[in-house]
C-alpha cells in the first residue's frame, strides 16, 4: 500500500553518486576456521531505575516482582567483533538483547539487522534511540521482544563488490547470532533495514540472500550504483514464497541523486506488482529525520512477529 504518490518524474539512472569509485578487494586467504573476538568492553549495566510509584509493593508476588524489574530496566547492549575470511579486518558489530532476554531462558526471539549510514559506525542507530524505543514498546506490551543486530561497514565508499561486507553479515555474522543467542533462526523472524548507505546494503543483502530475510526495510534508500543493472534481475526472481516485506521511505527534500534512486526502485517494484509500503515524509537526509521515524520502524519490522 502507497501513502505517497510521486509523479512526474523522468529518472535517469543516475544513481548512488555518493560512493566512490571501486577499488579492489583485498585478497584474503581462507584460513578454515573461523574465530571470534569477544567483546572489547563488558555489556553495559542496566541503569539502577527506581521502580514506578504503585507498581511494586511487599504483597507482590515474586515472579511479577522479577518480570516489573527486568522491564523498567530495558535491554542489555552488547560491543562485540567477529573474525571473517571475507574482510581484511574484523567485522565489529553490536547486540542488543530486550528486556528480560536474561530472565526468560526458556525464550526465543525475532532477529532485527540495522545497518547504519555512510561514514557512520554501528552506534548510529542506539544515538537514534533505537534500543529505547524498542524497550518502551516492549514494556508498554505494544510490540514483542526482539534482539537488534548493529553490524559495521568499516568501508565508508566502496561498491559491494570491492567490499566483502555483504558476504561477512550473510555467511558469518547470521549463524554466529543464531548459535549465541536464543533467535528462532528462519527468514519469517529475521528482518533487514538501514538507513542511507545502509538501506543501500539492506537491499542488496535481502534482494540477493532472500532466503536469509523475511522482511527489507530502505530508510532514505539509494541502490548501489553497480546494483541498478542487477535490480531487475534479482526482482524477477522473486516468488510469492521469497518475496520480503517491502518498507520504503524518504525525505522529499533528501538529496537529488538519492531521491531519483528510491524514486526510480519503488517503481520497479510496481512494475512488477510487489508488495510493498512507500512514504515520502516531510525531512532531509539527516539524524534528525530518521530518529523522527525510528519508533515508526520498529512497528512496521515487528508488526507480523
Amino acid at each position: 500500500m502507497k501513502h505517497c504518490y510521486i509523479t512526474a518524474f523522468l529518472i535517469a539512472l543516475a544513481l548512488l553518486s555518493a560512493c566512490s569509485p571501486l577499488s579492489a578487494r583485498s585478497a584474503i586467504a581462507p584460513t578454515g576456521t573461523r574465530s571470534v573476538a569477544t567483546t572489547a568492553a563488558p555489556p553495559a549495566a542496566p541503569t539502577q531505575t527506581p521502580p514506578l510509584a504503585g507498581s511494586i509493593t511487599k504483597q507482590t508476588p515474586f515472579a511479577q516482582l522479577t518480570k516489573e524489574t527486568c522491564l523498567i530496566a530495558g535491554g542489555q547492549s552488547e560491543q562485540l567483533s567477529l573474525a571473517s575470511e571475507f574482510l581484511d579486518h574484523p567485522l565489529a558489530f553490536r547486540v542488543v538483547t530486550p528486556p528480560c532476554y536474561a530472565e526468560h531462558t526458556d525464550e526465543s526471539y525475532p532477529v532485527l539487522y540495522l545497518i547504519h549510514g555512510q561514514t557512520y559506525t554501528d552506534d548510529q542507530w542506539d544515538r537514534l534511540g533505537a534500543g529505547e524505543a524498542a524497550d518502551a514498546l516492549v514494556a508498554a506490551g505494544e510490540l514483542p521482544p526482539f534482539i537488534i543486530v548493529l553490524p559495521a561497514d568499516a568501508s565508508h565508499y566502496t561498491q559491494p563488490s570491492a567490499n566483502g561486507f555483504d558476504e561477512a553479515v550473510a555467511a558469518d555474522l547470521l549463524p554466529w547470532i543464531d548459535s549465541h543467542y536464543r533467535t528462532i533462526p528462519d527468514r519469517q523472524h529475521r528482518s533487514v533495514g538501514g538507513l542511507s548507505r545502509g538501506a543501500s546494503w539492506a537491499i542488496h543483502l535481502a534482494l540477493t540472500h532472500p532466503e536469509l530475510f523475511g522482511a527489507l526495510g530502505g530508510h532514505s534508500p539509494p541502490v548501489f550504483q553497480e546494483d541498478a543493472s542487477k535490480v531487475r534481475g534479482w526482482l524477477d526472481a522473486l516468488t510469492a514464497e521469497t518475496a520480503p516485506r517491502i518498507w520504503l521511505d524518504i525525505g522529499e527534500r533528501d538529496q537529488r541523486a538519492i531521491l531519483d534512486s528510491a524514486v526510480w526502485f519503488e517503481g520497479l517494484l510496481d512494475e512488477r506488482d510487489l508488495p510493498h509500503e512507500w512514504s515520502l515524509f516531510t525531512g532531509d537526509h539527516s539524524e534528525d529525520y530518521w530518529s523522527r521515524h525510528v519508533e515508526l520502524y520498529l512497528r512496521w519490522y515487528a508488526a507480523e512477529w
